[in-house]
């Protein structure tokens, strides 16, 4: 049987990769759909020259997911922003839209505030008005978005104290008695570190609470061990991942169809 390359090229970039959801994720997608593309891991520590490279390595590149440390600073090689992004100040998909006369426009969009948004929804209770989001990069300025979308005073939380910014050290039994919903938006407790966690105050917490991993492998961080001990509600990133991907296949496909079939 004849075999051909794939119509078009999608990928992750971000430092470092190591295993890829997103390279899984959309592989079976490909084959299971029939759909001719390839998805790639573009690892990359420095984007200097990232643009350059992509457009003359890869003829037929639709688009890529962006993930740490670059959903910043992708966006001063972009050509444009959708609305969200720019309101969030971060990306995570960017589109690449190929001209008649063969240049590229190279637009950036946010896909992780739809996947938090549509993962958080359904576990939310009256009583969640405030929240807490540890940490202030890229992936915590989409949650930011997503709670105010939904009526969720949010409250940023760092290791250093500064204006707009509470320390560690700052979370009151009263504020923790008043921020039902805790949201991890670092990196601490991630597969290999897993012995690693957010410097909370975990003895404060309850059933009233509710503990929201971005992480997702190991499936059960020590943040949320932690808080499940006491009692609280529990969720982990996996389901954000997968929504958020979805979310990024349907920006690519907006402005031409991906082609299902081999010429």
């Amino acid at each position: 049987m004849r075999t051909y390359p794939p119509l078009h090229t999608f990928g992750l970039l971000g430092f470092p990769l190591g295993h890829s959801f997103s390279a899984r994720y959309f592989a079976e997608k490909f084959a299971r759909e029939g759909i001719s593309a390839e998805y790639l891991n573009f690892e990359c520590a420095s984007l200097a020259d990232f643009r350059i490279r992509m457009e003359g390595e890869y003829p037929h590149l639709r688009g890529f997911n962006v993930t740490i440390p670059h959903k910043q600073a992708i966006m001063p090689l972009l050509d444009d922003l959708a609305p969200e992004a720019a309101a969030i100040g971060a990306v995570n998909v960017v589109c690449v839209e190929r001209r008649a006369d063969g240049s590229t426009r190279w637009v950036g969009h946010n896909s992780d505030y739809i996947g938090f948004e549509r993962s958080l929804r359904p576990l939310l209770q009256p009583c969640d008005t405030d929240a807490l989001v540890l940490g202030t990069g890229g992936a915590s300025k989409a949650v930011l978005y997503s709670l105010a979308r939904l009526g969720i005073s949010a409250h940023p939380v760092s290791r250093s104290r500064r204006e707009g910014v509470m320390a560690y050290e700052d979370l009151t039994p009263e504020i923790m008695q008043r921020c039902s919903v805790v949201v991890n938006c670092t990196p601490l407790g991630m597969s290999p570190r897993v012995d690693a966690c957010p410097a909370l105050p975990y003895e404060l917490l309850g059933p009233q609470h509710l503990l929201y991993d971005l992480v997702y492998n190991p499936a059960e961080t020590l943040f949320l061990r932690k808080g499940s001990e006491c009692g609280a509600r529990t969720k982990n990133g996996a389901e954000m991942l997968e929504r958020q991907a979805l979310a990024a296949w349907e920006m690519w496909c907006a402005g031409t169809p991906i082609l299902n079939n081999q010429p």
